[in-house]
């Protein structure tokens, strides 16, 4: 019983929950008075916009919808020969994802939370293709080294020899990332590693320029139990993140689409 308040107590101190409930004192205020009715609709859609983009249920089915486009590579058990289709990339991709200018920390510790994933799955991948090469993909912030670089110290911090690394430096964004890929290395085929979430955007864009690709999605933001639970009436700002993700992504697509840059 203890635990359960903790737990509850824990929850409502959150800042997302917090705030709701903050807007929902002002929003009873407002309708208790003569307030003009245009902020308080205003208010209302900002209130609602918050509740739905905040909640985990919600969140998670528009990750959802992105992330199972791609099935995940899966095990690779050591010993067992890799998927044919795998084994005939000599290019593993990895796309950029960011980087903190930390230089007093490893290079490891400056990947943010989608790229340390990214590199981890190339990484994994690579080990399983003796003869190919790792493509690592950023380019520089305002100041300090490119997102490519701190990509490749993590690399071969991880083991991978510094000959076996590709760096393409100058791509802006995944549009640019394939462009830059196809001029570099070719048309593939290439296992593309990207968060599962990116991927249908990354593997459109690749498909574009004439690649082919073995998608390697990683980075799973939504893990789906496949049945309704308590928790997914919460809401958080994890799942704010996520659904903030969600959006970008489709609003990413459409922009590429209306430039031409995928069918």
């Amino acid at each position: 019983m203890a635990y359960f308040l903790k737990k509850v107590v824990e929850y409502w101190l959150m800042p997302v929950p917090v705030i709701l409930v903050l807007l929902a004192i002002v929003l009873w205020s407002l309708h208790r008075s003569r307030a003009p009715q245009t902020p308080r609709r205003l208010l209302w859609v900002a209130f609602v916009g918050l509740l739905l983009g905040s909640n985990i249920g919600v969140s998670t089915f528009l990750v959802e919808g992105l992330e199972s486009r791609y099935p995940p590579m899966g095990a690779l058990a050591p010993g067992e020969p890799a998927p044919a289709e795998l084994a005939a990339c000599r290019y593993v991709v990895v796309l950029g994802a960011g980087h903190a200018d930390a230089t007093r920390l490893a290079a490891l510790d400056r990947l943010s939370s989608s790229a340390l994933a990214r590199l981890t799955e190339g990484v994994r991948i690579l080990r399983r293709l003796p003869a190919a090469s790792l493509v690592v993909s950023g380019p520089a912030a305002p100041h300090g080294a490119t997102h490519a670089s701190v990509l490749a110290a993590a690399a071969e911090s991880l083991g991978v020899p510094r000959a076996r690394i590709i760096l393409i430096d100058t791509a802006f964004d995944t549009a640019a990332e394939a462009v830059a890929v196809r001029q570099r290395i070719g048309l593939g085929p290439v296992a593309l590693v990207t968060s599962a979430v990116h991927m249908p955007r990354a593997a459109a864009l690749f498909r574009h320029q004439g690649i082919a690709f073995i998608a390697c999605p990683t980075d799973y933001t939504a893990k789906p139990v496949g049945r309704f639970e308590l928790s997914d009436l919460k809401c958080d700002s994890e799942s704010l993140s996520r659904t903030t993700t969600a959006v970008r992504e489709r609003l990413g697509a459409w922009w590429a689409r209306l430039r031409g840059q995928i069918d």
